[in-house]
């Protein structure tokens, strides 16, 4: 699987690890009235979707990055990737 890198091109996907769902992001405000359930469920709750999903990717055996990268789950094709940063100061 070849991972279309917003700075670097395709990269294969071997020199990648992957994270889990990009939701992980929007970490949940420890200040909150329920922050102790809310983190409860940031860290244990996750989706397993069949089709398009957006996944964090950690680029290890490159510059370091991570991104989001949108994939559709059950036939692997990778329709976007984005640097994480710029997903996370859109909040998105």
């Amino acid at each position: 699987m070849l991972i279309p890198h917003p700075l670097l091109g395709l990269r294969d996907a071997q020199e990648f690890t992957y994270l889990g769902d990009a939701s992980l992001l929007e970490r949940p405000d420890p200040t909150a009235e329920n922050a102790e359930a809310a983190f409860c469920d940031y860290v244990f709750m996750r989706e397993n979707p069949a089709g398009v999903h957006r996944e964090l990717w950690f680029h290890e055996q490159g510059d370091r990055s991570w991104l989001v990268v949108t994939r559709n789950t059950l036939t692997h094709e990778i329709l976007d990737a984005e640097l994480a940063t710029q997903v996370a100061r859109r909040g998105k």
